[in-house]
């Protein structure tokens, strides 16, 4: 469970997170949309403890996070950065050995688990290639089998798919169905909107900091008269000129002079 009060972040006199409030049971996979610089990856971080929390107070699984990030959160839940640096000098089952001790996971189980991702995700012949060679969709698979290597109570995805092939998206995307079922909490930030839509039952969606809407899909829909979550999203976050400034692009385009 996430639980989140009156959370803030400043950036010297930028405000990046302004005072919002949500809560994500076990079960949901609540999807979290915004326009670039919204505050989706800050609030993320604040989750994860990567960035101090300037007012507020944020708590997962009822532990707070507000002053000392504890170890014992730490094992509770996993994390799939936008852009996640790792150890590039280590080979793909180094790296991933590596993490498994750190979460004080048996050598055997570490060994087992490692191998069976590698085959479901079809980077066995990377396992002993280094992650500085790795492809951008074969690492953030990497970075995904290191999110879920601990089994995890709460998942933090900030664009987890980015650069994965379609079949394994569609893999990941019916094993997050299948770990919400199973009780886990998912709090999953993305620009994809079709990919939310189609994952989420519940969005929020925060835009220059605030939170403009945090409801069911559907009864979004429903409120707004709006056939998608992308009708839905344009509405609330002011993009009403798409259609002009595209015109006006393609005329920038075409022109030779």
């Amino acid at each position: 469970m996430i639980k989140v009060t009156n959370l803030s972040k400043h950036f010297d006199k930028v405000i990046a997170v302004d005072n919002i409030s949500f809560e994500i049971k076990p079960g949901e996979i609540c999807g979290y949309l915004g326009p670039n610089g919204a505050g989706k990856t800050t609030t993320i971080k604040m989750l994860t403890g990567l960035l101090k929390i300037d007012s507020g107070s944020a708590t997962l699984n009822d532990i707070s996070i507000e002053k000392n990030y504890p170890i014992e959160l730490k094992k509770q839940i996993g994390y799939v950065p936008e852009s996640g640096e790792m150890y590039s000098q280590l080979t793909s089952s180094e790296y991933l050995t590596f993490m498994g001790n750190l979460y004080h996971l048996d050598e055997d189980r570490i060994k087992n688990k490692i191998e069976k991702f590698f085959n479901y995700f079809e980077i066995s012949n990377y396992k002993n290639t280094r992650i500085s060679s790795l492809s951008k969709g074969t690492k953030q698979k990497v970075l995904i089998i290191t999110a879920l290597l601990h089994n995890p109570d709460i998942l933090l995805l900030d664009e987890p798919l980015s650069g994965i092939d379609v079949r394994s998206q569609l893999l990941i995307k019916n094993l997050l169905k299948e770990l919400a079922e199973s009780g886990k909490t998912i709090f999953y930030s993305s620009h994809i909107l079709e990919v939310v839509e189609n994952l989420c039952d519940r969005v929020i969606i925060i835009n220059e900091g605030k939170i403009v809407a945090d409801e069911k899909i559907q009864k979004l829909k429903d409120l707004s008269q709006q056939k998608s979550l992308e009708e839905i999203f344009s509405q609330l976050v002011n993009i009403n000129n798409i259609e002009s400034v595209t015109r006006e692009l393609s005329d920038l385009i075409k022109d030779d002079e």
